[in-house]
């Protein structure tokens, strides 16, 4: 699907666990600040934590829809009780776009349209066919797709494609809080020590290489996926939308410099090196698309589509 209109640019749900008070600051923010056309809400790695937010998330919403962006509901990556698939199924019957992160629940939303979030595995023909028949009208492809891969499958789609470009890769998620246990707590009485860390709690190996980032029940990449100088080329195969995710830094910046490329007014390498002052000492990534590991970095752009 080649974009004849202006790409989008969006900002994907809040993997970590800030305050309400901050998170709220980071939304109203972005609201008036941050030139993205679609941010997703909602909590993906544990439902213990929705209450924290519950009190100031139509304020966000509001705001944020009031500055003319798309709001997209987002749901949890691993769902193991009845409830969180009704509370997908209530969300998608209110009107709102959900963005489904686990196959549990698009049953219950399939009669509706919605978008498939980098959760649930799309990553050939088949499974991209049954989705989009299934009333997908945006499929966020996992952060594992090969550039080969990507240009197959955005390339003949009939929905818009979306492609994490910023951000700690999610890579998992499991029943077990690995973040509690690292401070000898259980998961159910986890005091909610992931809050702790506003950028997830790094997890080194024996010899001190970074090589994963705890969060909650969730691990991450150590290092951001960073796709800025590839964003042409995406394009060029087909995607539509560029997801940055949120990280403990400035994302209105960010924002910026992925807007400033993907509108020509920038060059890919003079935002990179402005972005590189913003990530501090986090190492970029980008070994998946290329075929490698994906804390690899591979120094060079993807060839034209």
């Amino acid at each position: 699907m080649t974009s004849l209109f202006k790409p989008r640019l969006t900002i994907g749900p809040l993997l970590f666990h800030w305050s309400e008070e901050k998170r709220r600051d980071f939304y109203f923010r972005l609201a008036d600040e941050a030139d993205v056309d679609v941010v997703y809400l909602g909590e993906v790695v544990c439902s213990k934590r929705e209450v924290f937010f519950e009190d100031s998330i139509a304020a966000c919403i509001q705001r944020l829809e009031r500055a003319g962006k798309q709001v997209v509901r987002s749901t949890l990556a691993l769902m193991t009780l009845d409830r969180e698939v009704e509370a997908a199924r209530a969300l998608a019957q209110s009107g709102a776009m959900v963005e489904a992160n686990d196959v549990a629940c698009l049953q219950a939303i399939s009669d509706r349209p919605h978008v498939i979030g980098p959760y649930i595995n799309c990553f050939n023909e088949g499974t991209q066919d049954v989705l989009i028949r299934d009333g997908a009208v945006r499929i966020v492809y996992p952060v594992e797709i090969t550039a080969p891969a990507l240009k197959v499958l955005a390339g003949r789609s009939t929905v818009e494609n979306e492609i994490l470009v910023f951000g700690r890769q999610p890579l998992s998620v499991a029943m077990r809080c690995y973040h509690a246990r690292s401070h000898g707590l259980s998961k159910d009485a986890c005091q909610f020590v992931c809050g702790l860390d506003a950028d997830g709690l790094p997890a080194d190996t024996l010899d001190g290489q970074g090589v994963l980032t705890i969060n909650g029940t969730q691990t991450l990449s150590n290092g951001y996926l960073v796709l800025l100088q590839d964003l042409a080329a995406l394009q060029a195969m087909g995607v539509t939308h560029f997801r940055l995710s949120p990280q403990d830094v400035d994302m209105v910046a960010v924002a910026a410099l992925h807007r400033a490329v993907l509108d020509k007014q920038q060059s890919p390498d003079e935002a990179a090196g402005r972005l590189k002052a913003l990530t501090a000492q986090v190492p970029w990534q980008n070994g998946f698309l290329h075929g490698r590991e994906g804390l690899a970095w591979v120094n060079k752009t993807l060839a034209p589509a």
